[in-house]
């Protein structure tokens, strides 16, 4: 197996008897991209398509302002909606991916609740095995996770609140969205020169790492000085409501009882119950109780063990 091979557009199968597994994998790039490795097409083309059913439609607000209903706290954000990829390989006949462009147009957090978590979100998909055809009509935020490797060999899981929106109680790697307000970025701007496109296009790709430097900081409340430069491993979605996530690798310098410390007082640390630092078998046993898009990040993580395996 090529270490950088792509693993896009084909459903993983579970060990047992090649089942369907609760995630796909998208892209994988076992070796690691780093920051100038990895750019974004950020344009209006890549947004959502409204579906042509205009009930199905409608209920997007109406779901909305049922859950505005049962909790006022909600807020509506911006975010960077995933429209697919391309990648450019190394050398002529070469496999290794040397370069990914991330295509991202513009979403919300309402439009995700009302497309991708509607109990009708099945009926938003198009019939194509093309992915942007078939998920065209569903909001699809791009969010993150990374896979945090401690001084001690460990890797960190986090165990959901009950306060949050999805999937509460399950194990998750840290995470959470590149934010398009952190740059500036409210809705489209038609007219920008090429110049402007490319500069907004650079605060974009940027982003997509300062981010989960960003969530890594808050939700363990390490100091960003212990932690390495983050490497794009691939994208994973989960089948169940086809939820989109870009995942990294990064070690930490400190020690998985020291992380413990700092997490007591960490930024968001209302998002979850405890924080633990598990080795990689213990880490197996618990993706079963992790959100499909983390079960895809840890077997991103796998993969990558196995290229530098290989790489030996």
């Amino acid at each position: 197996m090529d270490p950088q091979a792509t693993a896009a557009a084909g459903r993983s199968a579970a060990g047992d008897g090649g089942a369907s597994a609760p995630y796909e994998l998208l892209l994988s790039c076992p070796l690691g991209l780093s920051p100038s490795q990895v750019s974004a097409e950020f344009d209006g083309s890549h947004d959502r398509v409204p579906h042509p059913d205009i009930d199905l439609e409608n209920s997007i607000s109406e779901i909305w302002d049922q859950r505005i209903q049962r909790n006022a706290s909600l807020y509506n954000g911006t975010k960077f909606r995933y429209a697919g990829f391309i990648t450019h390989k190394e050398g002529s006949g070469s496999e290794k991916i040397s370069w990914v462009s991330l295509h991202l147009g513009l979403t919300d957090y309402r439009t995700f609740v009302g497309t991708n978590l509607n109990p009708l979100w099945e009926r938003f998909l198009v019939p194509s095995k093309e992915d942007t055809i078939c998920c065209q009509h569903t909001s699809s935020p791009l969010g993150n996770g990374a896979i945090v490797e401690t001084l001690d060999k460990k890797i960190l899981v986090l165990r959901r609140s009950n306060n949050v929106g999805e999937f509460p109680g399950h194990f998750v790697f840290p995470g959470g969205h590149p934010e398009p307000q952190e740059i500036g970025i409210e809705s489209h701007q038609p007219g920008n020169s090429l110049r402007e496109s490319e500069l907004l296009n650079k605060r974009v790709s940027e982003e997509m790492f300062d981010s989960i430097v960003r969530e890594v900081i808050e939700e363990i409340g390490v100091p960003g000085s212990s932690l390495g430069n983050p490497l794009f491993i691939g994208i994973s979605r989960r089948e169940m409501n086809v939820r989109p996530a870009a995942f990294y690798f990064m070690t930490c310098t400190l020690h998985s009882d020291e992380i413990q410390k700092c997490y007591s007082s960490a930024q968001d640390g209302f998002e979850s119950t405890q924080l633990y630092a598990v080795t990689l078998i213990d880490l197996e046993n618990l993706t079963s109780k992790m959100p499909g898009c983390h079960q895809g990040g840890f077997a991103l993580y796998k993969l990558m063990l196995e290229a530098a395996k290989d790489a030996r």
